[in-house]
């Protein structure tokens, strides 16, 4: 295909994407009072506790473009299986067919493993509103606005959620031979350092326990990413030496063989 062309699909996958998501828009405006319930939710418990616990709207305009937000973030995730396959459309074409199977399998990984990222941000935001609001004196009120509150919401769900899909991506990039699963084991302190600091980050430095709740799943997600990718390196070798030894190669030995195949 011309430049011209890739372009006129490309902004054919885009319109698909963004109809989907305009139409999804509807169902999101209706859910969003629920979803709006959800995430507030731990706001509520502080009352339940004695605390002077609201959400408050700073302008006039600020409980609808609450609303707006909210609708939107759902519509984004409900039509998701559109725009994520016209993502796929518009690149499956250059492709291999091995390649293709490796996007299709981080995807399936991929989708399940930010979901439960996002549940465990869910999970973590109670501990870490709590903790905030422990600082005040008692007898204040804790007023927090809608918009902050929201945002902060949201990027702490999709900051774990993204946390959670690094592994997945990294037996990607082992399948397709750009790093090797011994390479990965081999960094597992930089790793653990990276994750306990991406914990620490997302969560108040404070909230131990949330930090916790965060850094054990991703550090269990990074090993099991490691095993897997030490397992498929096995059997490529396994391959790889059946086929040298076809030619007469003993790759056990410490043979240097260039690209035209000639053994030096």
């Amino acid at each position: 295909m011309s430049l011209g062309a890739h372009l006129v699909e490309l902004r054919k996958r885009l319109m698909i994407a963004a109809i989907a998501i305009a139409v999804a828009l509807v169902a999101g405006w209706l859910l969003s009072p629920w979803v709006w319930d959800v995430l507030r939710m731990p706001i509520a418990q502080l009352g339940e506790q004695g605390r002077e616990a609201t959400i408050a709207y700073g302008d006039i305009t600020g409980a609808f473009d609450t609303k707006v937000q909210i609708s939107l973030f759902i519509a984004v995730l409900i039509a998701s299986p559109v725009w994520l396959y016209q993502v796929w459309a518009f690149l499956a074409p250059g492709l291999t067919r091995r390649e293709k199977l490796y996007g299709v399998g981080f995807l399936a990984a991929a989708v399940p493993l930010f979901l439960g990222g996002a549940f465990a941000g869910w999970l973590v935001l109670p501990n870490i509103v709590r903790l905030m609001a422990s600082f005040q004196p008692p007898e204040d009120a804790f007023f927090l606005d809608a918009r902050k509150y929201l945002d902060f919401a949201i990027k702490l769900l999709l900051a774990v959620g993204v946390g959670f899909v690094l592994p997945a991506l990294l037996v990607m990039l082992n399948f397709i031979g750009v790093v090797r699963g011994a390479s990965i084991l081999k960094s597992w302190r930089v790793a653990i350092l990276l994750i306990v600091l991406f914990a620490a980050i997302t969560t108040p430095a404070a909230d131990i326990m949330s930090m916790f709740l965060l850094a054990v799943p991703m550090i269990l997600l990074y090993f099991g990413a490691a095993g897997i990718a030490i397992l498929h390196d096995k059997r490529v070798d396994k391959r790889k030496k059946a086929e040298f030894e076809e030619y007469g190669i003993d790759v056990t030995e410490d043979v240097d063989v260039d690209i035209a195949g000639d053994t030096k």
